[in-house]
C-alpha cells in the first residue's frame, strides 16, 4: 500500500499547484491595481455633490459641467496642444538617434545609450526641479515651448528603446541595395527604413504621447495659469475643491488610455 505518491506524480502535483497559485496570485494583484481605477468611474455618472457611496441617483451633470466649463476647456486645449508637439518631437529625435546608435560603432555607445534613456529611471521631482532651475534663466518657464521640451525629453527615451528593439532584426542589407541603387541616405531612410521599423516608431511614439498626456509633476514647476493642463487641472481640483467633475475627467482619461494601449497592442500584433 503506497502513502505518498511516486516522485514523478508528485512533481507534477507540485508543478499544477504552482501553475494555479501564479494565475489566482496575478489575478489578485491586477484586481488590486484597477479597482481604484474601477470605484471612480460609476462616482462620475453620481447626482451627489460628493464623491461617496452608495450612490442614491443617477446623472450626467458633471459631465456637462465639464463640457461647459472654460477652466476644463482651457485645460483639454493646452492638453492637446503639448501633448502632439511635444510626441512629434520626441518621436523625431528618437528614432534618429536609434538609427544612428543601431548603425554605428564607436567607444562609449552604451554610455550614450544609458544617457538617452535616462530619463525614464530619474525621479521626475528632480527633473522638474532641475528644468524649473534652468529654463527660468533661459524665460523658459511659464511657456509652451518649454512644456513641450522636457515633456519631449521624458517621452523620447520611449521612442529610442522601442526602434532599437526593432532594428534589432532589420535587415541592414537592404540599406545597402538601396544605396548601391543609387537613392540617397535620406531618401533610403523614408523608403527603405522607416516602413520596416514603423509599427516601432508608432509605439514609441504612443508611449511618448501617454507620458506627455499623463505628465503632472514637471507642469506643476513649468506651467503658468496659462499653459495648465489636465492632470494639472485635476490637482488643482483636488487640493481646492473635491468635485465629481474630476471624476467625469478621470474616467475620460482612463477610456482615451485604454484606446492608445489597445492600439499599442494591435500593433504589436501586427509587427509580429
Amino acid at each position: 500500500m503506497k502513502i505518498f505518491p511516486t516522485f514523478p506524480a508528485y512533481y507534477n502535483l507540485l508543478d499544477m499547484l504552482g501553475w494555479y497559485a501564479l494565475r489566482v496570485g496575478g489575478i489578485a494583484v491586477l484586481v488590486f491595481l484597477l479597482l481604484p481605477v474601477v470605484v471612480i468611474i460609476p462616482l462620475s455618472f453620481s447626482d451627489s455633490s460628493f464623491l461617496a457611496y452608495p450612490i442614491e441617483g443617477w446623472s450626467l451633470q458633471w459631465y456637462r459641467e465639464m463640457w461647459n466649463s472654460a477652466e476644463w476647456a482651457r485645460a483639454t486645449r493646452n492638453s492637446f496642444i503639448v501633448a502632439p508637439l511635444a510626441t512629434l518631437l520626441a518621436t523625431a529625435l528618437g528614432t534618429m538617434a536609434a538609427v544612428g546608435l543601431s548603425q554605428s560603432r564607436f567607444f562609449g555607445k552604451g554610455f550614450l545609450t544609458g544617457l538617452l534613456i535616462a530619463p525614464m529611471v530619474v525621479p521626475i521631482v528632480v527633473v522638474g526641479v532641475s528644468s524649473y532651475l534652468y529654463f527660468a534663466r533661459l524665460g523658459l518657464n511659464d511657456t509652451y515651448l518649454g512644456l513641450v521640451i522636457v515633456h519631449a525629453a521624458l517621452g523620447a527615451p520611449f521612442v529610442v528603446t522601442t526602434v532599437l528593439a526593432t532594428l534589432q532584426g532589420f535587415n541592414h542589407n537592404l540599406v545597402k541595395a538601396s544605396l548601391s541603387l543609387g537613392a540617397g541616405p535620406l531618401q533610403t531612410f523614408f523608403r527603405v527604413t522607416l516602413p520596416v521599423i514603423a509599427p516601432g516608431v508608432i509605439s514609441g511614439a504612443l508611449f511618448a504621447f501617454a507620458t506627455s498626456f499623463d505628465e503632472v509633476v514637471v507642469t506643476l514647476f513649468l506651467a503658468g495659469p496659462e499653459q495648465v493642463t489636465l492632470p494639472r487641472q485635476m490637482f488643482t481640483g483636488i487640493r481646492e475643491n473635491i468635485s465629481p467633475t474630476i471624476a467625469a475627467v478621470a474616467t475620460l482619461l482612463t477610456l482615451f488610455t485604454t484606446a492608445l494601449m489597445l492600439t499599442l497592442e494591435w500593433l504589436r500584433g501586427r509587427r509580429k
